[in-house]
């Protein structure tokens, strides 16, 4: 439980343990299946980061090391998904410090999006055809 957690234990264990008694139940499903998703990332990322040792230089790797793969909003959301439990962290002392202040959110620039509406001949052809 969040409650038995220490300093020393991982960061990847305090934020699945956050996840289950935070956020199961009181969030749909595709909210939960994104803080799993970022849970399975930290634990590909900073698999031997504790809680003691989260520091502002620890937090902004793990952002840049997830950054590399991903576009910049996608970046900022996983620092949003995991700012909140960092935050509950520094309340109850596990974290001596806030290290998600002025954490810089870097990415890959954004693919190009696909056109999603119909140009004019697939609309005449849709009215056409109906």
């Amino acid at each position: 439980m969040l409650s038995e957690l220490s300093k020393d234990d991982a960061f990847k264990t305090y934020y699945k343990e956050w996840i289950a008694v935070y956020k199961e139940g009181a969030v749909r499903q595709v909210t939960m299946n994104k803080y799993l998703l970022a849970l399975t990332w930290v634990e590909r990322l900073a698999p031997d980061v504790t809680l003691g040792n989260i520091d502002r230089i620890a937090y902004q790797h793990l952002l840049n090391q997830y950054a590399k793969s991903h576009e910049r909003q996608t970046t900022m959301d996983f620092h949003h998904l995991l700012k909140g439990a960092i935050l509950d962290a520094v309340d109850e002392g596990l974290i001596s410090r806030d290290p998600t202040r002025k954490a810089i959110v870097k990415g890959k620039a954004p693919r190009p999006k696909k056109s999603r509406y119909l140009n004019q001949f697939e609309l005449h052809k849709l009215l056409t055809s109906l």
